[in-house]
């Protein structure tokens, strides 16, 4: 079993969620559920900072890229703070650090 803490964040309008640990097939539904109910709150900005994890596989991946299609979809801005070169080298490996919005750290309030 993976080790994964989430930490949140809610207000005025944004919602910040920080991965420590590993996202992986074992840890990545209560990542989801977080993030189904922090979008349902329909807040103007999603960050979903990824600073702290360790580890992200393939199904950490595919859910990144749904919530950003269901942010997009709901007209939230999702922004991802980038996360280690392990973590920053999957999303390169298959296109997507260059189609989803990442930063090098959260915007400031």
């Amino acid at each position: 079993m993976s080790l994964l803490n989430i930490d949140i964040e809610a207000a005025n309008g944004r919602a910040r969620i920080a991965l420590s640990g590993e996202l992986d097939i074992s840890s990545a539904r209560r990542v989801e559920d977080e993030l189904t109910s922090l979008q349902a709150q329909s807040p103007e900005m999603l960050v979903l900072d990824l600073r702290e994890l360790e580890f992200m596989d393939s199904t950490g991946l595919r859910l990144i890229v749904r919530a950003d299609e269901a942010a997009r979809a709901g007209g939230t801005r999702f922004l991802i703070v980038r996360g280690p070169e392990p973590v920053q080298r999957v999303f390169q490996i298959v296109g997507l650090d260059t189609r989803l919005d990442m930063a090098d750290a959260p915007p400031a309030p």
